[in-house]
């Protein structure tokens, strides 16, 4: 299990390394080099807009990796997606700039970005079914937690390239080559991937379902329906999860840079800093699961989701780094009370025949009403000399769709066999 969840955390923290340097960018620096004929504000609409289409290929993603998953087995699917991800990684860092190409540029973008959604869209459901199919039902949420680790992990890569770059460069050096830099580094990134992922071998319940011949020959069809009022609920469950993540790591990166004049260091330190503390609080998280069961775990987080709304605005908008952290804290801490548990939960809701497709749809539909419309929305809100408000609202208004949707959802901890005593003798 040491092994497995080694692979899946290894290959996530990847692939989402990719994906969280392309919002870093996006916040920082593609708005004025790849849209130049757009104000200020329109400039980082247009690349927040760019950054979107990855969420709304993912779903996609889920579908084509997932039928290849609960057809073909949930290894093959750990291999091309990382694949493909790094491809149109490295090429993201390749792309010349409006000011070369003209509108060529934002569209080999938006195309590029679009893949990389395509490839992350798979990926989360295959890393997700190694480990959850092969840990022990009673520490299924603490092993499947593993590849939960990895979006921190990849954040935390990605976006200390960007600080180091950031601090060691001029503004003029950073917009002309830096920003590149951490797109060409996911290439070794998705080689090293690729060979820790060579050795791991396939779960024992696809392999069950091959033997018995019970695989799905339309996973899709099937939860479609079957099981579309689950893909719906876990959907609308989880758009909280993303929007804070999004929010805290790519709306206020660029909300405070442009409209409170704090360094890209400061608040790339001070978001860094609260998603390692997520990180490092995953497991325990997930034993918490374990031990208590899912779903109260996910009405605990977005019952904090919600109260803790407008105090991160307000902290945020103080333009005080410590207090800028304790905002960010406290909303990665909700964030993960609940997405520790959701990847033991989501395939536990399916049967193992179209589990690959069915979790990963629903994770990923959360991304586009979650990750895909918050930097959006929030951007356009956050406007004015005080605290922008109207992004605390809509967030809080999405934690409390989110908790209506869990407190539908069935509990699925494994509930252990009651000991029956012999009679005695």
């Amino acid at each position: 299990m040491a092994r497995l969840a080694t692979a899946s955390l290894a290959g996530t923290a990847i692939e989402f390394y990719d994906f969280f340097v392309y919002g870093t960018a996006a916040a920082l620096v593609l708005g004025p080099l790849f849209f130049p004929t757009f104000s200020p504000l329109a400039g980082t609409l247009a690349a927040f807009g760019t950054f979107a289409v990855g969420f709304i290929s993912r779903p996609l993603g889920s579908v084509v990796f997932g039928h290849i998953g609960d057809r073909y087995g949930r290894r093959p699917v750990l291999f091309a997606s990382l694949l493909l991800t790094g491809i149109a990684t490295v090429a993201v860092g390749c792309v010349p700039t409006y000011g070369s190409i003209g509108v060529a540029a934002p569209v080999l973008l938006l195309v590029l970005r679009f893949l990389q959604g395509l490839g992350l869209g798979g990926e989360w459901g295959g890393a997700v079914l190694l480990t959850a199919e092969h840990a022990p039902a009673n520490r299924r949420g603490l092993w499947a937690s593993f590849p939960q680790i990895g979006p921190s992990v990849g954040f935390l890569l990605a976006n200390g390239v960007m600080l180091a770059l950031s601090a060691s460069l001029t503004d003029a050096q950073f917009a002309a080559w830096g920003w590149r830099v951490p797109f060409w580094a996911a290439g070794l990134l998705a080689a090293a991937g690729l060979l820790l992922r060579t050795s791991v071998p396939e779960t024992p319940q696809f392999k069950q379902l091959a033997e018995t011949g019970q695989r799905a020959s339309a996973p899709l069809t099937e939860v479609v329906r079957g099981h579309w009022r689950l893909v719906l609920l876990t959907a609308g469950a989880l758009a909280v999860g993303y929007a804070l993540f999004y929010a805290v790591s790519t709306w206020s990166l660029s909300y405070a840079t442009e409209h409170l004049g704090v360094s890209r260091t400061v608040m790339l330190t001070c978001i860094m800093a609260a998603v390692a503390v997520k990180g490092a609080a995953t497991p325990f998280a997930a034993m918490l699961g374990d031990h208590y069961g899912r779903k109260p775990l996910c009405l605990a987080g977005c019952t904090a989701a919600a109260l803790w709304m407008f105090p991160m605005v307000a902290l945020l908008h103080t333009a005080e780094p410590l207090l800028m952290f304790l905002g960010f804290l406290g909303a990665m801490l909700a964030f993960i009370t609940m997405f520790a548990v959701v990847a033991a939960y989501l395939p536990e809701l399916y049967e193992p025949r179209v589990r690959c497709t069915g979790a990963a749809v629903g994770y990923n539909l959360a991304g586009v009403l979650g990750g895909a419309l918050t930097p959006l929305v929030a951007t356009a809100m956050a406007h004015g000399e005080g605290p922008p408000w109207g992004v605390a609202a809509y967030l809080t208004a999405l934690a409390l769709l989110s908790l209506a949707c869990f407190a539908l959802l069935p509990e699925t901890r494994p509930v252990p066999a009651p000991v029956v005593e012999a009679a005695p003798a």
